[in-house]
């Protein structure tokens, strides 16, 4: 396996993915992929235009301890709260990301040069919450290029629309469904009208919706392998792919409206596609798949380093593969239905655990810096 130091020179498949019109960004952050000079690195290179961040990953950086120590410290000495020094150590490492990516921001004039920081997933169906959560981290962050990252829950699709329209950036996370991304980008386009009322230039907003891929095939595949006939058996790996194309089919319609129309004539931004999730679960699947059957113009792909890794050494980027798939994604998606796979409670299901994912990995994170926080002599409140 090539480092992310190897994996870094375009031109290859990474420079090609870009120059189908596809961002690359960085699904990974820690004080070490800051202090080591390894994010900068990718930055310059061109390899990644863009830093996604959620609960998962900091559970992961944070919870390590490496690198934090001194700010654990300093944060103990000072009697801060638990939840207070989470905050404080991941919306630094933001800061810093911000810092590193904005002259990628400045460049693409505001598309690109991104960082998300997501809400507390346990405000996910809050409105009200979440709306407050979402103004604190931009404050807290303070960075023109940040972007707050909402979950698509029922409760998150208002909260979206109010932030959008208190002209702030927003990265909609946790999308699984067609139905509700429709939902999403109708929130969206409301949330720009918001903003237009008040008198805010659209042209400084900008969002993306991040489509979950992989966790689809995963729990879809499991329900083909049970059933295990020949149909079932040649569907799998199938399902993510075609629900994803589907998504884009939506996305060109939707902005393509009479209501788009008018917005754009105010400058506004498209709400990009960001494909999320886009590691490779089953090892009988080529590792780089979510990226080589993924491209089309105007999206983002999200990645793991590992995956990342995998496109720079052999991804095989041959042009839109996305746009040509309406009819055989439609095709698929019912042949499940056929089968009795419900589409429906598929993508309910991944919703609610996505949630309780984050959940649970945010509490890991609170523990264990409360664990740290008392070591250095200091009852965590």
């Amino acid at each position: 396996m090539i480092t992310v130091t190897e994996a870094i020179a375009p031109p290859g498949a990474l420079k090609r993915l870009a120059d189908e019109g596809v961002s690359i960004w960085l699904d990974d952050l820690s004080r070490k992929r800051i202090t080591s000079g390894s994010l900068a690195e990718l930055v310059a290179s061109g390899s990644a235009v863009g830093v996604t961040t959620n609960p998962s990953i900091f559970q992961a950086a944070i919870g390590s301890g490496e690198g934090y120590e001194e700010q654990l410290t300093d944060l103990a000495v000072r009697g801060v709260t638990v939840e207070e020094a989470v905050r404080m150590m991941t919306t630094a490492d933001v800061r810093t990301a911000a810092d590193i990516l904005d002259s990628v921001y400045r460049t693409s004039n505001g598309v690109d040069g991104r960082v998300s920081i997501e809400v507390d997933p346990r405000l996910a169906h809050d409105t009200g919450a979440t709306v407050a959560e979402a103004k604190q981290l931009a404050w807290l962050v303070n960075r023109p290029n940040v972007m707050i990252k909402i979950p698509a829950t029922k409760a998150g699709l208002p909260a979206i629309t109010e932030v959008i329209g208190l002209g702030i950036s927003v990265n909609v996370t946790l999308i699984f469904s067609l139905e509700r991304y429709r939902e999403v980008m109708a929130a969206y386009l409301a949330g720009l009208e918001k903003a237009r009322e008040r008198g805010i230039d659209l042209a400084t907003i900008h969002s993306v919706a991040s489509f979950f891929v992989s966790r689809v095939d995963s729990e879809i595949d499991k329900r083909l392998t049970a059933l295990g006939t020949d149909e079932a058996l040649a569907l799998k790996g199938r399902a993510a792919l075609a629900n994803a194309r589907l998504a884009y089919e939506a996305y060109e319609e939707v902005f393509a409206s009479e209501r788009w129309v008018a917005l754009a004539g105010a400058k506004a931004n498209k709400q990009r596609p960001l494909w999320a999730s886009t590691g490779v679960k089953d090892p009988a699947y080529k590792d780089t798949l979510y990226v080589d059957e993924l491209v089309a113009p105007g999206t983002v792909n999200t990645m793991p380093e590992a995956t990342l890794n995998a496109v720079a050494d052999h991804g095989e980027i041959t042009g839109d593969t996305v746009t040509g798939g309406y009819d055989r994604a439609r095709a698929d998606l019912a042949a499940l239905e056929r089968l009795g796979i419900s589409y429906g409670e598929v993508v309910q299901q991944l919703e609610d655990e996505g949630v309780a994912k984050f959940e649970a990995a945010w509490q890991e994170l609170l523990d264990a810096v409360a664990k740290s926080l008392k070591s250095k002599g200091v009852d965590a409140r």
